[in-house]
């Protein structure tokens, strides 16, 4: 994927290091509480125990140690030639999306309106609440943000075997592709549609559709890649395979052993495989639409 002399975008939000700060009490103090559990066992540690609490409310932080190592392993990480190549790669897939649906909006006689796009670490509160690293990249139509912490890229290649860049940009294409939905109002009908309903198998069914549709987003937004020559050899075979790698059939069968279609809730990989070419070989905001 030739990205390296695209422009950056401007609505990236970095919260790396706001998160670190924020939850490295809640983790340490986590990982304190064996240590903690130890001390109250001896009359030394009890009396270090007091002290501690004593310094707290003198308004010292007894963390503070721990999470200035902390901190500053964050920062050097921040700060390394890769992770700003990461952030660079990001900004510039972000950067196309916003090109592309800028250009399909306005053929349709509307505005696009560009979301922003949070790196976090670890975890980090939005409109729709809080979330974990472990929850993977989201899009929260409250706040119109994407977000993403950039260890999943690892983790996709490393745990999901889809590596490339084309297949990282796919996941961010992806998140962008919810936008998309919600500024057509999608999200809101399938919401009313889901509100509606108290069986879980009819609204797992429906944000199936939601996750489909946001996969073949994507495939639009390759597709105009495609124009653009951005795309080099082995880029859509990139895209195909991180749809198929994180299918819920595959997931099932990796984590549980069987497969149970009822629960799905973002489609199987043939599906989400299946969508995406549509709009990568459709090219249109049409190519895309869905039944209820």
């Amino acid at each position: 994927m030739k990205w390296q002399d695209s422009r950056q975008s401007n609505n990236v939000e970095d919260k790396r290091q706001d998160n670190t700060t924020s939850m490295g009490s809640m983790g340490n103090l986590g990982a304190l509480i064996p240590i903690i559990r130890f001390l109250l066992g001896s009359n030394i540690g009890r009396v270090i125990l007091v002290m501690g609490v004593v310094a707290y409310f003198m308004g010292y932080n007894p963390l503070a140690l721990i999470e200035g190592g902390s901190t500053a392993s964050a920062q050097k990480s921040v700060d390394s030639p890769e992770e700003k190549q990461k952030v660079a790669f990001v900004s510039a897939v972000l950067a196309q999306t916003e090109d592309v649906w800028c250009k399909i909006f306005s053929e349709q006689g509307a505005r696009y309106k560009e979301p922003n796009l949070v790196l976090f670490r670890n975890a980090v509160s939005s409109k729709c609440g809080f979330a974990s690293s472990q929850t993977g990249p989201f899009y929260c139509p409250a706040d119109q943000k994407v977000y993403l912490d950039l260890g999943f890229f690892v983790e996709l290649a490393n745990r999901y075997k889809a590596a490339g860049d084309f297949a990282q940009a796919y996941v961010i294409a992806h998140e962008v592709g919810h936008h998309v939905q919600n500024l057509l109002g999608t999200l809101e009908n399938i919401q009313t549609l889901k509100s509606r309903t108290k069986s879980q198998v009819e609204q797992n069914a429906l944000q199936v559709k939601v996750e489909l549709q946001a996969d073949c987003y994507a495939g639009v937004w390759a597709h105009y890649m495609g124009q653009y020559k951005v795309l080099e050899d082995g880029d859509i075979e990139e895209a195909l395979n991180a749809a198929s790698a994180i299918g819920d059939d595959t997931l099932q069968k990796h984590y549980q052993g069987r497969v149970t279609p009822d629960s799905f809730t973002h489609g199987s990989s043939k599906q989400r495989m299946s969508w995406f070419k549509k709009g990568f070989e459709g090219g249109k905001l049409s190519s895309c639409a869905f039944e209820i």
